[in-house]
């Protein structure tokens, strides 16, 4: 073990031990001071507030309190001293290079969750009770556990063109004697090359909770429809579709939120070059290279009012299906 790791590595082992008896001693404290209240109508009463409390209280200030200061902060100029209205959202919507990011973001959304859905939804259907279901399913869902920054590496390999270290895409279409392709500084295809790496990353995810939605649906139903002469595809658009609404629903909301989100694989792979650049790694740069807070604030309000309605539509969704 390399000497700079087996700081870390204790670090992590005593956040881990700390986090793990923290929590015990809290909730333990809480039940003796619910135990302290002798009227057992109060006690429960109190009991959500004593629970609940300390994550509300996370939540705002963590989540609330930076949310309202970044709203702040997108009306008042680079260093944050004058107030300026609306004017960094007007420069947001303007400036060729952010309208460049927010194309991306687009592409983004629409390529990533269109071929992750509707792939993870095909497979789902193919290897339901097959044999080695199981087997083909892992292998999907493997690309899940790996990190972005994880990802990113892995795949930079995959696109190489430089010899002699040419990636294993151009040295496959090599073999049918194409020159090797710059697959991350072509404008024709980079942003396309970056999409597959989330496409990868997102269709395991997309294959497992549609698996898993498919086999509630009662087999009663789909024997029956057999019986009458329905065929696969009848099956497939008139019962399958229909059963699996709400769930596609919540697949598709969850990953156009992480979609919004990216900022690893760019950051990694191109570092936002050759008009890759998507609104998280503007709003980067922005803030930690050109130190104009009041843009990159403003940067980040426009990923949230993005992100609100999904979450919306997401928790909606999730409501009908519990009801």
């Amino acid at each position: 073990m390399k000497d700079a790791e087996a700081p870390r590595l204790l670090v992590v082992g005593v956040a881990l031990l700390v986090g793990v008896f923290g929590i015990w001693i809290a909730y333990w404290l809480c039940n003796e001071v619910l135990n302290l209240i002798p009227s057992e109508t109060l006690r429960e009463r109190i009991r959500p507030v004593i629970f609940v409390g300390p994550a509300l209280a996370l939540l705002i200030i963590y989540l609330v309190y930076p949310t309202v200061m970044t709203a702040y902060y997108s009306v008042l100029d680079k260093n944050s001293e004058a107030f300026v209205g609306l004017d960094n959202f007007k420069f947001a919507f303007t400036n060729r290079t952010i309208q460049i990011a927010l194309r991306n973001n687009v592409y983004w959304i629409v390529g990533v969750t269109s071929f992750s859905v509707i792939g993870g939804l095909i497979m789902a259907v193919l290897f339901d009770k097959v044999r080695y279901e199981a087997v083909a399913k892992s292998m999907i869902f493997l690309p899940m556990i790996i990190s972005f920054v994880g990802a990113g590496v892995i795949w930079r390999f995959m696109y190489a063109s430089n010899p002699p270290g040419v990636g294993l895409l151009n040295a496959f279409i090599g073999n049918f004697d194409f020159k090797p392709v710059a697959w991350l500084i072509n404008k024709s295809v980079n942003n396309i090359a970056l999409i597959v790496i989330m496409i990868w990353l997102q269709t395991g995810f997309c294959l497992v909770i549609l698996s898993a939605a498919l086999k509630a649906i009662p087999a009663d139903i789909i024997d029956a429809a057999r019986v009458d002469g329905a065929g696969e595809l009848d099956i497939f658009w008139r019962i399958i579709i229909p059963s699996l609404k709400t769930t596609i629903l919540t697949v598709v909301t969850t990953v156009v939120i992480a979609v919004l989100k990216v900022f690893d694989i760019v950051f990694v792979m191109t570092n936002g070059n050759y008009e890759t650049e998507v609104i998280a790694n503007r709003m980067f740069t922005e803030f930690f290279r050109n130190q104009n807070y009041g843009l990159s604030s403003a940067l980040t309000m426009i990923l949230v009012i993005a992100v609100l309605p999904v979450m919306i539509i997401n928790v909606r969704n999730a409501r009908r299906q519990r009801g």
